[in-house]
């Protein structure tokens, strides 16, 4: 494993945790960890986490260009049911739920709140 953690940047703590609060319980991830303009959402201490954040220079959050963060689940359904989720807490669609290429890569992409990229995916589930 390389990745431990990715925070993404907001400009409303409060509304980005109850939509990732909300989206990231139907993968069962819970808060890790919260502080001020921090917060951290995991499944396990030995998984990556992800987390929202006040930009530390104190400057607005932006989307980054080419970002995203992939969610791993292990079906399909799940990949349906979070893409559903963010639509329905106001996220953008980027793309519907479905296969990518003839790998078994099925995956469905959203934005949040913010504006970052996310993605929901699973192989051959």
């Amino acid at each position: 494993m390389m990745i431990g953690y990715i925070t993404l940047g907001t400009n409303d703590v409060e509304r980005a945790a109850a939509f990732y609060d909300a989206l990231l319980a139907e993968i069962g991830a819970k808060r890790t960890m919260e502080s001020e303009g921090f917060v951290a959402w995991g499944v396990s201490p030995k998984h990556p986490a992800l987390g929202i954040i006040t930009p530390f220079n104190g400057e607005a959050a932006t989307v980054g260009n080419g970002s995203m963060a992939a969610l791993v689940v292990k079906t399909k359904e799940q990949v349906q049911a979070l893409h559903n989720k963010a639509l329905e807490l106001g996220g953008k669609d980027e793309g519907a739920p479905g296969p990518r290429g003839d790998s078994g890569f099925y995956a469905a992409y959203f934005r949040d709140l913010d504006g970052n990229k996310l993605n929901a995916f699973c192989m051959g589930g």
